[in-house]
């Protein structure tokens, strides 16, 4: 149940939003006006009036009933869009023509004035004073000539206003052949070999961006900290004369017989090493312990030594 609100909720919204969309009237300008009007096209009643294009920026639809539009900044409200008239709407990128016949009875798109040379035309919201949009009529336009608003992009709706000879009510405004970049761009390279290869050098140089960035994260890990643990420092090894022995040597000498010989010549050789060295073959090992004789005693005697050790 919780769920169905939800859902139901988000399509009110939405709903709000697409009315509040098509409700934008600032999206609304004037797109194109031509005073002087002796041959070009004809209104509902056949006459060839001056006229006013509105063109709809956006990618939704406006309703523009209820606007005004007038020549006059002192009264913005001359003409009044009827409200109630359904046709009073733009959809995407679309136009609509109003003709100045200076006879509102006529119809919907019918002014109640005449627009002049020389003058400013309004676009007005639906308050009476906002001001949507103004374009300046020059006062030296030629017959049959129109200001028109041409936008400089396909997509982009930025205008550049310039006067044409070519007036076309109700038309888009400049070049409706003009092409996007990526349909320039489809022409230029049909198989897309250059976007691949664009592609292939983006990630290539991001891939070596991360392995410097990360190699470099590494190599700061690695360097000791000034509180860290210090370095051991190496152990001086004694520099021996020629015929000495270490008790090192002594120690590996001994394990090398043990597995050669039996234990009365390990006995023999332990004995003798031990009296050339005077008795101290592992004093200087700190990993073996020692016991030393005491005197007097028959514990240590180096005749016991002399027996066959058990297997």
């Amino acid at each position: 149940m919780r769920h169905s609100r939800i859902f139901i909720l988000s399509i009110l919204l939405l709903s709000a939003a697409v009315q509040l969309r098509s409700q934008n009237m600032s999206d609304l300008l004037i797109g194109e006006v031509l005073v002087d009007n002796t041959c070009g096209i004809l209104d509902g009643s056949g006459q060839r009036n001056g006229w006013i294009e509105l063109f709809n920026t956006s990618n939704g639809t406006v309703k523009f009933g209820g606007c005004y539009l007038s020549d006059d900044k002192a009264d913005l409200k001359k003409y009044h869009i009827p409200t109630s008239d359904r046709s009073a709407q733009l959809g995407p990128r679309q136009s609509i023509v109003f003709y100045t016949s200076g006879d509102s009875s006529q119809g919907t798109f019918y002014t109640n004035f005449k627009i002049r040379k020389g003058s400013t035309l309004y676009l007005v919201s639906n308050d009476g004073k906002t001001i949507i949009d103004e374009l300046e009529i020059p006062a030296n336009l030629p017959a049959d000539n129109s200001v028109v608003r041409v936008p400089t992009g396909v997509k982009a709706m930025d205008f550049v206003t310039r006067i044409s000879d070519r007036p076309t009510p109700g038309s888009y405004n400049g070049d409706v052949d003009a092409k996007t970049k990526s349909e320039v761009m489809k022409e230029k390279d049909p198989h897309g070999w250059v976007l691949t290869l664009i592609a292939v050098m983006v990630v290539f140089t991001a891939l070596m961006i991360l392995s410097f960035i990360f190699g470099w994260i590494g190599n700061y890990n690695k360097k000791p900290s000034a509180k860290g643990i210090k370095a051991s420092k190496p152990r001086k090894v004694k520099k021996l004369k020629a015929g000495e022995v270490s008790p090192e040597i002594a120690a590996a000498i001994s394990m090398a017989l043990s597995q050669e010989f039996g234990g009365e010549v390990y006995a023999a050789i332990a004995l003798a090493l031990d009296d050339y060295l005077g008795g101290g073959i592992h004093d200087q090992e700190s990993f073996i312990l020692t016991i030393k004789p005491t005197p007097g005693s028959t514990w240590a005697d180096k005749a016991q030594n002399f027996r066959q050790l058990p297997r």
